[in-house]
Formats: structure tokens, sequence, C-alpha cells
């Protein structure tokens, strides 16, 4: 009975880590796609981007689709939506075609996302509904993780390396959406379908500390992107390795070391995190700046390691902070506001670094990055120390 009652839990867990899985694939192979189409570094951050549209363009309008359609189907749409869009990444033939493929994938991850988080909720078994959300969050990570090493794996040994990664996944998301017709639909409360945007600032009182939080989330965000979207190009000018599995490596290590330090300090209090967490993401951008200008290859893995810890504890301290200022009528609500202004940290300071590679050279685009958003980590932080005194 009791293994009865995992299945429906793992099948979700299965979707949600394939459809994370899907997300992060392509970032070892953009070096591949910039030299076969003579891209520029702003070519390859654009199509990042695209995917990070699709998502929150699925977070503002189709955030609340498991209300209206359950979460099982909301599921199947989103595998759906990735098949389509890791399957027109395979043939794609130049940056458009893959920026809308990647734009597809957006779409799925947000609904995959939602939805399973809901779906995780309703299928663990009662003995462990309280580590729900931990689990989850575990999952999540451990999916972002494997994309880029399996993706970097795959093409490093592939004759064919913007091909072969995306064929394992997309019939593993195949299985996945097959299985999920087995499940039953939890009886659940069924809102009528609304597409209008729902967002939400907390309590007045609130308000300066959910800024805070959020935009400290946006830093957080932000560093990891620039990795995912920059870090294959700069590693193959400031590291004496290459290839898609070094690059794919790397991203993966920021987030083990975030998921890491996320397990290891998850009883800090939320405030002492959110401090620590801005205070590595502060130094990883001077490691990373100094790394960039004396060419020290040491140096870069240094800065992987202190972004890594800043975005764990970062996002560990605002996700309590959120928690502790919402309550259970405005939350979800609240909580869409807070990823919606968090996850446009993974397009604005990414286009900007983009935008000046262009220009003025590969380096100033990064140390632009690194001095831009450190500096709106040193206001955040002192901001936050503000409220904690007072």
């Amino acid at each position: 009975m009791n293994q009865q009652s995992w299945r429906p839990f793992l099948m979700v867990s299965l979707a949600l880590c394939i459809g994370t899985i899907g997300t992060a694939l392509a970032s070892p192979l953009y070096p591949i796609y910039q030299q076969l189409w003579q891209l520029l570094p702003s070519h390859i951050t654009y199509i990042f981007v695209a995917y990070m549209f699709g998502c929150l363009t699925t977070l503002l309008f189709l955030g609340r689709s498991s209300n209206s359609f359950g979460y099982i189907r909301t599921l199947q749409i989103g595998l759906f939506f990735a098949i389509i869009g890791l399957s027109i990444s395979v043939v794609a033939s130049n940056a458009y075609i893959l920026g809308f493929g990647r734009f597809i994938i957006g779409i799925a991850s947000g609904l995959i996302s939602t939805s399973a988080m809901l779906g995780l909720i309703y299928t663990i078994p009662d003995s462990h509904k309280a580590s729900a959300a931990q689990l989850s969050s575990i999952i999540t990570v451990l999916g972002f993780g494997l994309g880029p090493f399996i993706g970097g794996a795959i093409a490093q040994f592939s004759k064919y390396p913007l091909v072969t990664p995306y064929l394992p996944v997309i019939i593993g998301a195949i299985l996945s959406l097959i299985s999920l017709f087995t499940l039953k639909t939890v009886n659940t409360v069924k809102q009528k379908f609304n597409i209008a945007p729902h967002l939400e600032l907390p309590e007045p009182q609130f308000k300066k500390l959910f800024f805070i939080t959020s935009f400290s989330a946006f830093c957080a965000f932000g560093s990891f992107s620039l990795f995912a979207s920059l870090a294959p190009s700069f590693i193959k000018d400031v590291i004496p390795w290459h290839g898609p599995l070094v690059s794919g490596s790397t991203i993966a290590s920021i987030l083990l070391v975030s998921a890491a330090a996320q397990f290891i300090l998850k009883s800090m209090p939320m405030h002492s995190a959110l401090n620590l967490g801005l205070s590595m993401l502060i130094t990883s951008y001077v490691v990373l700046a100094v790394c960039m200008l004396m060419h020290w290859s040491i140096l870069f893995f240094v800065s992987v390691i202190f972004v890594g810890m800043g975005h764990g504890m970062s996002l560990l301290g605002a996700f309590a902070l959120i928690h502790h200022m919402t309550n259970v009528k405005n939350r979800a609500a609240v909580v869409s506001t807070y990823l919606f202004l968090a996850y446009l940290g993974t397009i604005v300071p990414i286009i900007g670094a983009g935008y000046v590679s262009d220009h003025f050279g590969f380096t100033t685009g990064v140390l632009s990055f690194c001095v831009s958003v450190g500096l709106l980590c040193i206001y955040l932080l002192i901001s936050h120390l503000k409220i904690e005194i007072s």
C-alpha cells in the first residue's frame, strides 16, 4: 500500500525534473552555436532571454492554470510544450529559430514548475507532507544542475553536438507525458480560467522589505544567468580547459553549491541568511572582476563558489521573508509578484552585459555587470541592515 502511495509523487517529480533539465540543457552548447552561426555575445544573451520571456509570460498570464485545469492536465500541457520547444531546438538553423524554441521551452518551464509544486503537495504521502516544499526545491535544483551537465557531456563526445543532447530529454518527456495519463486527478476546487495578470504587494508595513527581498533575488538570478549565458564564452578565454563538458560542469556546480548552502544553513535566521547571501554575491563580483582583469584562472573557480553560495543564501533568506510577510489569502499573488521581479534579473542585466560586450569588448561587458549589480547589492544590504536596526 505504501509503495503505491509513492507512485504518483514520483511521477510528478519525474515530470518536474525533466522540465527543468530541458530548460538548462542548451547552456553549454552556446559557444558551438556562436562559432557555427558567427554570433555576437549579445545574440547569445538574446537566445537565453527568449526562454525567460516565455517563463515570465506564463507566470503573468497562466500562473493559475492549475487551479482551472488541475495540476495533472497543466503538467501534461507543459510537457507537450517542452517536447515542441526541444524539437524546434534540434532542427534550428539560425538564432531566430533557436530563440523561438527557447521561448516555447520557457512557457513549458512556467507551466511545469507551477503545476508540479501543487502536484507534489497533493501526491506526497501524509507521513512526509511537511517535507513537500523542501523536496520540490531539491528536485528543481537537481534538474537545473543535471541539464547543463548532461548537455555538455553528450555534446563533448557526440558527432552531432547540437542534435544528440536533446534526444534523450525529448524521449524522457514523451514517456513522462504518457505516464501522467495513468494518474487520477485529485478533486480540487476549480476556478474559472482567467488569463488576466494578477500581481499584488504585501501589506503596507512590509513594502520596503518586500522590494529589498525581491531585488536581492533579482541579483541572485542575474548572477546565475551571467554564468549560464556568458560563462561558456569567457571560460574559453580565461581557463585552459575547453569544451561543452567544462562549461556544463561549471554551470551545474553553481547550483550544486547553492543547494548545499541552502541545505546546510537552512536553520539560519532569515535576515542573517539574506545579509550573508548579498555579501557573498558582492564578493563573487570582486573576485570575478579581478579574474577578468588579471586572467588568473583559479579566481574563476573561486568566483563560482562565491556566486553559488550567494545564490543559495539570498534565495533561502528571500523565500523565508516572503513567507513571513504574507498570509494565506495574499500569498499566491505576492509570491507571483516576487518571482516576476526576481526573474527580471535574468533579463535586464544580461541584455545590458551583452550589449556592452558587443560595443566595448567582452571583458568590459562582464566588468559592467559586476560593477552595476554589485552596487545594487551593496545598496540592498545597507537598506536591509537599517530595517533590522530599526
